[in-house]
């Protein structure tokens, strides 16, 4: 049985549509579930802050006994039913398809489809699902929810659906450009990243997707987020192409008083590239989902800042005020410099986030945590407001993700590579070269003298400072060499002048032992 938008809404708004023929009637939603009934933009922010009035209650994690105990090849073994998709009966240019309950993703998360502003609730059916050979012997038959939702849309080929954005795990989400692979997630709010006391993962409870008009180009996603400290109404409107961009709009109302709070998170892995691998016993030559951290801050100056897997905890902040913008950045863009012939880093995306409006006094701050695998996301960066968030008020903000090869930088010269190593070739020292390679938008002026200016904070040495010509890229290549001393940590500043007063990236390191 083919399910359609249609036939989910087909009792009305006085009732709930069975998704498949052997579906139970569903639960009465609660106050977190998809109500049914007249929706409009206020709708969720209203379930929210009514929800943020109340003590926290942790959504269901209990699961039937066909589910309860899923391993992971049995969990990967239940896919989507390609042929019980929302929105495909209809012709439209989404799907909305699910993802099960099981393994990591216990919550119960409720849907719902809005069509001509009114939200009915969509309620579990074994029917969304197709079962592999490694799979679990049956699935349930009653409503248990979902445990996330993914969007389907013409993104690479106008004539075959793939993914665009996946919503699965607390309030994680991921989403790419035109012919890119996943890699670095978003996140709907961090709280407390790196705190000794522990990580607070709030939760997307509920998605609202409204029904796109035929023909759109984009599709509009409502979420209700959850946590002990807060709760929150987004909207997100997602729009494919390269790159994909999702606008996103969020009002929060903390219960408790929000000072460790991270606003447009991104979560990225970097393991190792030429910049650092002393430790490193690999034999592809770099291994990352990201490889920088790119900033425009207030005062419009474009900061970059190579990433590193520490061998402990990093937490640096960049302080600024109305940020123009920010992002975990892939740069590396040759599979030769991956040599990886299945992750294909290469094809990763780069996040740029695009604050709307002014968000004030803050630091970009970026988490960088220790990790001797890639299958961990060990980068985190975030917006972290100056003043703390009271309980009991009400804070809105809006911004822009673009899932593509970052923002344009028209004219900018860009650092094009970090990489360092040992200073002397011979005998043991801590003198430390380092190699910083800048590439222009377009060849320069064979006449261009430029000049270099490198200060270190915290303590150590800069000498031998050289800036030549880089024909390899077409640009200019700075060394220059670190004696730390007894310095344990030392942040590092390169500015490059070129006599022609092209902006270039400033360059931002942190050194430690």
């Amino acid at each position: 049985m083919i399910v359609s938008a249609a036939a989910v809404v087909a009792a009305g708004a006085g009732g709930i549509a069975s998704a498949a023929a052997d579906s139970p009637p569903a639960a009465t939603p609660s106050l977190i579930g998809a109500s049914l009934g007249p929706f409009d933009r206020g709708t969720v922010t209203e379930i929210a802050r009514k929800l943020a009035a109340k003590p926290f209650q942790p959504p269901s994690t209990d699961l039937p006994d066909p589910i309860k105990n899923l391993t992971y090849d049995q969990y990967r073994a239940i896919s989507s039913s390609p042929d019980n998709m929302i929105f495909k009966a209809e012709g439209l240019p989404f799907r909305l398809q699910f993802f099960h309950r099981g393994f990591y993703y216990k919550e119960k998360i409720d849907v719902a489809v809005v069509k001509n502003d009114q939200a009915y609730s969509i309620p579990y059916s074994a029917a969304f699902f197709k079962v592999g050979d490694q799979g679990p012997a049956s699935l349930p038959t009653g409503d248990v929810g979902f445990g996330g939702i993914r969007i389907l849309g013409h993104i690479n080929d106008p004539n075959r659906f793939d993914e665009v954005v996946v919503f699965l795990g607390a309030s994680y989400f991921r989403s790419l450009g035109k012919n890119q692979s996943y890699g670095l997630s978003a996140r709907g709010l961090a709280l407390k990243t790196g705190d000794p006391s522990g990580e607070e993962f709030p939760l997307f409870r509920a998605f609202w997707v409204e029904e796109p008009a035929p023909g759109s180009d984009s599709i509009v996603i409502h979420a209700l987020l959850d946590s002990q400290s807060v709760a929150g109404a987004y909207r997100f409107t997602v729009s494919p192409g390269l790159p994909t961009v999702i606008d996103v709009e969020s009002t929060l109302f903390p219960r408790v008083e929000l000072t460790k709070v991270g606003l447009a998170p991104a979560s990225s892995m970097f393991f190792f590239d030429a910049n650092g691998r002393e430790n490193v016993d690999d034999w592809r030559p770099e291994v990352h989902d990201s490889n920088g951290l790119l900033m425009i801050n207030g005062n419009g100056e474009t900061l970059w800042r190579p990433l590193a897997n520490p061998h402990d905890l990093q937490i640096s902040a960049f302080v600024d005020s109305g940020p123009h913008g920010f992002g975990l950045m892939q740069r590396t863009r040759d599979a030769r410099d991956f040599q990886d012939l299945e992750a294909h880093y290469e094809t990763r995306p780069s996040l740029w986030v695009e604050p709307v409006g002014d968000w004030g006094q803050g630091t970009v701050t970026l988490v960088e945590i220790p990790s001797d695998s890639e299958i961990n996301d060990n980068i985190v960066a975030y917006w972290s407001p100056h003043d703390p968030m009271a309980a009991g008020s009400q804070y809105s903000f809006a911004y822009r993700l673009n899932w593509g090869d970052g923002p344009a930088e028209d004219g900018v010269v860009r650092v094009d590579a970090t990489r360092r190593g040992k200073a002397i070739l011979k005998g043991d020292t801590p003198d430390r070269l380092f190699v910083v390679d800048y590439r222009p938008a377009v060849a320069p002026d064979p006449t261009i003298d430029p000049t270099a200016t490198v200060t270190a904070s915290g303590g150590g040495t800069i000498s031998d400072m050289v800036v030549y010509p880089n024909p390899l890229i077409d640009g200019w290549r700075l060394t220059f060499k670190l004696s730390p001393g007894d310095a344990k940590l030392i942040e590092l500043r390169a500015v490059l002048k070129l006599d022609d007063a092209r902006p270039v990236e400033t360059w931002l390191y942190r050194w430690t032992v």
